[in-house]
């Protein structure tokens, strides 16, 4: 266990924690929302720092994050717990597990900041994601590790919901280097789906993008609840208002966890929201889950020649040049280096 970061001591032994936008009042004895931060006399503490449950080494394009050091690997790593409760998580043993089993245990293997710097150098990782579950709900050892990667030459990635207070936001930007932020749906979605509010994850997204920090934005379109062309539209004129160059990733759902009624998003849809996208202004959406289909590659805003071709997660072709189109050389936005 760890002290927290970001929480205020109140009368009669509670805390206020100010790390999510929850902003939990926990009794002593007792843990927020996340069910990983627990009141111990008085004191918020982290139940899961040094206590990683899944490692691995991915593509940065799996995060997803396409203008990012593309064709590069991430030492991506978490632990459990989650601070939303979606029903239709691809990770949900893991980010659920402390809220469905309290009496369990924290599980993951013990690790130290400088452990996980050691080990994204011996696997050639250029980066470091802290990913598959919330981030947010592990700050102080994501914070810790990132400040020892930053002293090494690894870059680091939030792979976040977003659901954030504008404190950790800005703390967060000042060791992060690039954050895919999921843009889940309009308010009706985050209320009865993610049991929480959409507006504090679009001032996330702000906070990310006026500090510097390499901003992509995913939304899983699921059939029935967030798949109409008004949620699509302004979710699209939303990131345009901010910056056009962000990227938006459209991305193919399929059935897991509590809705399995639900079937697969269809390829006509994402291509619908991908042309929504590029209405509004913005100069590259990708379809996400259909490997395949084209609509995985970059393409110059400009002169629309193809500068990275992608199959899935691996690049086929990368023809950007010093961060220009070869063809008419216009910029291409991004961090290529």
């Amino acid at each position: 266990m760890k002290e927290a970061m970001l929480y205020e001591k109140l009368p009669d032994g509670k805390v206020k924690c100010f790390l999510c936008s929850h902003r939990c009042t926990i009794m002593p004895g007792k843990r927020g929302i996340c069910a990983v931060r627990e009141n111990i006399d008085g004191a918020l503490m982290s139940l899961v720092y040094g206590r990683v449950i899944a490692m691995h080494i991915d593509p940065i394009e799996k995060k997803p994050l396409f203008h990012f050091l593309p064709g590069s690997t991430s030492y991506s790593i978490a632990t459990v717990g989650c601070n939303f409760r979606c029903g239709h998580c691809q990770n949900y043993e893991i980010s659920q597990f402390p809220r469905e089993r309290p009496d369990a245990g924290i599980p993951g293997e013990e690790m130290t900041p400088e452990g996980i710097a050691e080990g994204a150098l011996r696997g050639g990782c250029r980066s470091i994601s802290y990913t598959y579950t919330e981030p947010t709900i592990f700050f102080e050892f994501c914070h810790d590790c990132a400040m020892i990667a930053r002293g090494r030459g690894i870059k680091n990635v939030f792979v976040s919901n977003g659901f954030m207070t504008p404190e950790s936001a800005r703390l967060a930007a000042g060791f992060l280097d690039g954050n895919n932020i999921d843009l889940k749906g309009d308010a009706g979605f985050y209320k009865n789906v993610c049991r929480a509010r959409v507006e504090p994850v679009k001032e996330t997204i702000r906070i990310m993008k006026e500090s510097g920090v390499w901003v992509e934005v995913t939304t899983l379109i699921i059939p029935g609840l967030n798949d109409s062309e008004e949620v699509l539209k302004s979710i699209a004129g939303f990131l345009v208002s901010l910056d056009p160059s962000i990227p938006w990733h459209v991305t193919q759902f399929y059935p897991t966890y509590k809705m399995l009624d639900r079937p697969r998003t269809p390829v006509e849809t994402l291509r619908r929201a991908r042309d929504i996208g590029f209405e509004a202004g913005l100069k590259y959406v990708y379809e996400g889950n259909v490997p395949g289909e084209g609509g995985e590659n970059t393409y110059c805003p400009s002169c629309k020649e193809a500068v990275i071709k992608r199959f899935g997660f691996s690049i086929i072709e990368n023809r950007i040049k010093n961060g220009s189109c070869p063809k008419c050389g216009a910029a291409i936005e991004g961090r290529w280096a």
